[in-house]
């Protein structure tokens, strides 16, 4: 009997590096920092739930994990490499554990099976995944010289910023990486491998199709001011779709977003959607309370305004930059962010957002 040629779509590649902590290493092995991780995003969406079979009571009690799982993984993102390799080691093993005490022996098989899917054709620089299938030394040094040339391009690309003109060619140097990557892997799967291969990943999974594979929103830390609000709370919030902006009312950026977030408060209030901005300071000026009030007075910004004197939200949420707006569904998890001006050099941002959350608005409720 002929085995079917077993294969990962191409758009898997791109997916195996999109999730949080993507770049810390999988597994000990020589190319740990070639593999992906995935285990922390893969097991926030309902689909994998769904997948595993988990009962109402296994995703309550996994949601109470996140709460203090996710209070680490979404900073860490900001964190130096060696720092990141730490924090996420630890936050994954945290799962892995609740999954073994939790969940039967089928459950946990079936979800290791989702990462091979997640990792894609990455996982055979995975050094029991290599013993597993028979992948010699040579044939993983010649697929990780590809895989790094493609992390390369992919980093030199996530370097520009839009409307740059080296986009294009960067874009298909990095087409080209990826294309012999998945050469490379081609090659490499025999028929016999190609059998142990299915075996290994069980019955097809597409990750694509993930809708949920960011952490749940860090709750707002207390503050002493709140502006045209009473102090919210992002469990207080949940049923509604929430547009989280940190901002510093003397910063030019800022301001070029101004319009877009009133156009949000005063268009989807009456759709569930609440718009909170987070003053963090960046000057002396706006550490004062009663000048925040006044520029946004000024400003006519009459959505809710926490006063982040202490930079603690700006903390808490991992923020690196001025302004920048995240996306919050209805049961608490982030997801969509976007660091800048929305409407930079042409760029449509604020429609993309409003798209996703015209679509979070038809999703159901925990």
């Amino acid at each position: 009997m002929i085995t079917p040629k077993f294969k990962f779509p191409v758009a898997m590649l791109v997916f195996a590096v999109t999730l949080l902590g993507s770049r810390v290493p999988a597994t000990g092995g020589t190319y740990d920092d070639l593999v992906p991780r995935h285990l922390l995003g893969l097991v926030h969406a309902p689909e994998v739930h769904e997948e595993l079979e988990l009962t109402d009571q296994q995703i309550r009690d996994l949601e109470t994990l996140f709460r203090s799982v996710d209070a680490r993984w979404f900073p860490a993102r900001i964190l130096p490499p060696e720092k990141q390799v730490a924090e996420i080691n630890e936050l994954e093993q945290q799962v892995r554990d609740w999954f073994r005490a939790n969940t039967s022996p089928l459950q946990q098989k079936r979800l290791e099976q989702l990462l091979y899917y997640a990792q894609a054709t990455r996982m055979f620089l995975r050094e029991d995944v290599a013993q597993e299938l028979g992948i010699s030394k040579a044939q993983q040094d010649e697929f990780a010289e590809a895989a790094r040339e493609t992390d390369k391009a992919r980093l030199e690309l996530s370097q520009t910023q839009f409307g740059d003109p080296s986009i294009k060619s960067l874009q298909e140097k990095l087409a080209k990486s990826m294309q012999t990557e998945r050469s490379i892997s081609d090659k490499m799967l025999g028929p016999a491998m190609q059998a142990k291969l299915a075996k290994l990943v069980g019955a097809p999974f597409d990750p694509r199709k993930l809708q949920r594979i960011y952490a749940m929103a860090p709750e707002f830390a207390e503050v002493e001011h709140w502006i045209n609000s009473q102090p919210l709370t992002m469990s207080q919030l949940r049923g509604k779709v929430v547009l989280v902006h940190f901002y510093a009312f003397q910063c030019h950026n800022c301001h070029a977003n101004f319009e877009i977030y009133k156009r949000w408060h005063k268009e989807l209030t009456d759709r569930g959607v609440v718009v909170v901005g987070i003053q963090t300071p960046e000057t002396p000026r706006e550490r004062d309370p009663q000048a925040v009030s006044s520029a946004a007075k000024e400003r006519r910004l009459d959505f809710p305004v926490l006063v982040d004197l202490k930079s603690e939200n700006w903390k808490a949420w991992g923020n690196t930059m001025w302004p920048t707006v995240y996306v919050v569904d209805k049961n608490g998890y982030i997801r969509f962010w976007w660091q800048g001006e929305l409407n930079w050099k042409g760029a449509t941002t604020d429609k993309t957002i409003e798209k996703v959350v015209s679509d979070l608005l038809r999703e159901p409720s925990a």
